[in-house]
């Protein structure tokens, strides 16, 4: 016959559900059934939280609204996570987010507008010349996928006005 183990967890603990419970201290998250640790990690890491969460509720040892509840995370987070967990697995919670590849400064847009800052043009003639935004030119001279140009272009109908 199966032993019914009392909930009986340790000083300081937060409880989760009536057999699970977790404690924050000196930076660690400790989780504890009955008064036995199963699993930590260091309160900033967001990705083995979500992971051991998102585990609790597909196991089925936890619901989400006690997830909810005990750790003060709004529901569709909790949501989001427990999906990602089943279509992608555990490393999918480890993985850096996947960046979009602009659609707007294609490589052919790029080498326009370096040859005409090359020219020394300024980011306002070029962003209406190739039709891409003034801030999608200067982003990508910041992150260095275009170089500023080094020679201003001298405008000659501002001086004849």
């Amino acid at each position: 016959m199966p032993q019914v183990q009392l909930p009986i967890f340790p000083a300081g603990t937060t409880r989760i559900t009536p057999e699970l419970a977790f404690e924050k201290r000196e930076g660690r998250v400790v989780y504890f059934n009955g008064h036995l640790p199963v699993f930590m990690h260091t309160a900033q890491d967001l990705g083995a939280f979500r992971l051991f969460t998102s585990q609790l509720i597909v196991n089925g040892t936890a619901s989400q609204r006690q997830i909810v509840e005990a750790f003060g995370v709004p529901l569709v987070t909790v949501k989001r996570c427990v999906k990602r967990l089943r279509e992608q697995g555990a490393g999918a919670f480890f993985k850096p987010a996947a960046r979009k590849a602009g659609s707007k400064l294609t490589p052919e847009r790029l080498a326009q507008a370096q040859s005409l800052l090359d020219l020394g043009h300024r980011v306002p003639a070029i962003s209406q010349e190739i039709g891409v935004l003034k801030s999608t030119l200067h982003k990508a001279i910041d992150d260095g996928r275009l170089r500023p140009s080094l020679k201003k272009k001298k405008t000659v109908g501002a001086a004849a006005r």
